[in-house]
């Protein structure tokens, strides 16, 4: 398990500082060695915060990722008076810019360097490129490649929702791990068409993040103001995920631990990521991802139709 740090960079809220550095150090006791972030998370608050946190951590004991794509400029006279417009409860000192050159690529890994403070960063991922494929493959990912080469980053990839757009930057580059964002779930099995066997016939690890549909799958039963995608979540996904809770409670597990669990038994996956506000909310989804699911409750969800028959279970 890794921890996802969009909520570092005061992802819908504003969390203290104290209590940022409190969640990265309770993830590391836990056990936790893998940590994602983003200059797009809260305009580079996430990046600030997790480098202070690690700084004192021994350097070769952890994995940083972090991500390419937006440069952070400063923003106009005046306009830092206002709140960031994308999610992010930072005022908006600085304003994103999409850009997958090669002087792009390098401007925002040493920018990124500069906000954590460490000495290198192990991960570098291309950041939702959906709307710019061919100039990523064109421009970014040869930079990439070459700082790869150069022995300047450890691995290469790319982040996005979209598996399909995923599968073809697999197919077409040679990338060392993608970052799938809620395509493979327990509510969905999308990845499982052709993303995830590409990534075993390329040789790519996979991380899965937005196990929990962003919050759709977070509570042992879900309400009806629960979130899919970072909005209200349909009536009918809400039913969905209902139902899939009552098999688990029936086999004595828990919908969140099934959603953590799903993602790891296939061969691809390497790992998955979770988000946390607070050191008990990593502290309880590291608790809840070292119990095992019954077996039968896999089997009852494929024979209700509820996980894809193909898709691979764990073996507990």
């Amino acid at each position: 398990m890794g921890l996802g740090c969009a909520a570092l960079g005061n992802l819908f809220a504003a969390l203290p500082d104290d209590q940022a550095s409190a969640t990265v150090d309770a993830a590391w006791e836990a056990g936790i060695r893998t940590f994602d972030t983003a200059p797009h998370y809260g305009l580079g608050l996430s990046e600030r915060r997790l480098g202070a946190a690690l700084r004192d951590r021994p350097r070769d004991e952890y994995v940083l990722s972090t991500k390419v794509g937006r440069l952070l400029d400063p923003a106009p006279a005046g306009a830092e008076a206002s709140r960031d417009q994308e999610g992010f409860d930072v005022p908006a000192t600085h304003r994103r810019r999409w850009d997958f050159s090669a002087e792009g690529v390098r401007r925002s890994l040493a920018d990124s360097l500069d906000r954590l403070g460490l000495d290198r960063i192990d991960v570098v991922l291309l950041h939702d490129p959906d709307d710019h494929l061919d100039w990523a493959v064109r421009e970014a990912y040869p930079a990439l490649r070459d700082l790869r080469a150069a022995g300047l980053v450890g691995a290469i990839g790319a982040g996005m929702n979209s598996a399909s757009a995923l599968t073809g930057l697999v197919e077409e580059c040679d990338l060392d791990v993608v970052l799938v964002a809620g395509r493979y779930t327990v509510l969905e099995q999308g990845a499982l068409d052709r993303l995830l066997p590409a990534c075993v016939r390329r040789g790519t690890s996979v991380l899965v993040g937005g196990v929990f549909n962003s919050g759709l799958l977070a509570a042992d039963r879900p309400g009806p103001d629960a979130t899919y995608d970072y909005a209200t979540a349909p009536t009918e996904l809400i039913e969905r995920a209902r139902r899939i809770a009552d098999v688990c409670e029936r086999h004595g597990a828990r919908l969140p631990q099934a959603a953590l669990r799903l993602p790891l038994a296939h061969p691809a996956v390497a790992g998955v990521l979770v988000g946390a506000r607070s050191p008990d909310e990593i502290v309880h989804d590291v608790a809840l991802a070292a119990e095992p699911v019954p077996t039968g409750c896999w089997a009852e969800l494929k024979a209700a139709g509820l996980l894809r028959a193909d898709v691979p279970v764990p073996e507990e």
